[in-house]
């Protein structure tokens, strides 16, 4: 086994952000809508460990979903 292979990251794929009071989520029921800051076009962005380093977009397949990566973000050096 590749010591790599028990390394593990922190990875967060975000669809879009929204800002919503306690007292709404308190208030929300079952199969309530929260609506997000982005358009379907919109990509979806690709975080791991806090750092952004993909932008993609969400595929749905049936009851599949996947994410196609379609820009890695290249890291500015200083």
């Amino acid at each position: 086994m590749s010591v790599l292979e028990s390394i593990y990251v922190d990875m967060s794929i975000v669809l879009g952000s929204a800002q919503v009071p306690i007292r709404q989520i308190l208030k929300m029921g079952r199969g309530a809508m929260i609506p997000l800051d982005c358009g379907h076009d919109d990509p979806t962005l690709v975080y791991v460990n806090d750092a952004l380093v993909a932008k993609g977009r969400v595929l749905v397949e049936g009851d599949q979903m996947s994410l196609e990566i379609t820009d890695v973000v290249q890291r500015v050096r200083s």
